[in-house]
């Protein structure tokens, strides 16, 4: 695996209030190497998504990716690379942009906490049907043409 990463410019014209977070499309091989990521569960918002969260003051997109995803699923993590964004009305009407990056297990073990009630490893084949939200599946169709993806799958 290789690192193209950068962080996302956000213009100078964005609304003020704008809210802006990050998140993981997080991966790990398995026996016969196989591929698999984590989707979580929020029974609050009940929905099946990818682990993310808002950016803390002075912090990059892809340090508040990784900062979230061990929060919200207690593993350390890796970024591989930049995958894409998601744009969407926060359900306070505010607009929202999500930066996610396409990471790997260093360790760490799930716990049910305050965001997160539960963790699921799924196979390639099973996520895209497993996510609630489109703006996810969408993004998932993404990270299927990665390379880095494309090769942990052959």
């Amino acid at each position: 695996m290789y690192l193209l990463s950068g962080e996302l410019i956000i213009p100078k014209d964005a609304p003020n209030d704008l809210i802006r977070a990050a998140g993981g499309v997080v991966t790990r091989s398995v026996a016969g190497g196989r591929v698999e990521v984590a989707c979580i569960y929020r029974e609050a918002r009940g929905d099946w998504t990818f682990p993310k969260g808002k950016l803390d003051a002075g912090e990059t997109f892809e340090q508040g990716a990784l900062r979230e995803v061990l929060e919200e699923t207690g593993m350390k993590c890796q970024v591989v690379r930049f995958v894409g964004t998601t744009n969407y009305t926060h359900r306070k009407g505010k607009p929202k942009i999500v930066a996610y990056y396409l990471m790997s297990v260093d360790y760490g073990e799930f716990a049910p906490n305050e965001e997160v009630d539960v963790l699921v490893w799924l196979p390639l084949e099973q996520v895209r049907s497993h996510l609630t939200w489109e703006r996810d599946q969408e993004l998932f169709d993404l990270v299927l043409e990665l390379p880095e993806v494309r090769a942990l799958a052959s």
